[in-house]
């Protein structure tokens, strides 16, 4: 998932350098999404693996 997050980042940035500004924001917001999901996941796994 973090893989994911990364690869949407780089489009993100691709597509604003090129003037993408709808693409790039769009992007941007998956990779936030993605990644706030990954961080959730990794505190449950960890937390699970603890106890």
């Amino acid at each position: 998932m973090l893989h994911y997050a990364l690869v949407f980042l780089v489009i993100a940035v691709i597509a604003a350098l090129l003037g993408f500004t709808g693409i790039a924001g769009t992007a941007a917001w998956i990779a936030k999404v993605l990644f706030v999901l990954f961080l959730i996941l990794a505190v449950i796994a960890f937390f699970r693996r603890t106890s």
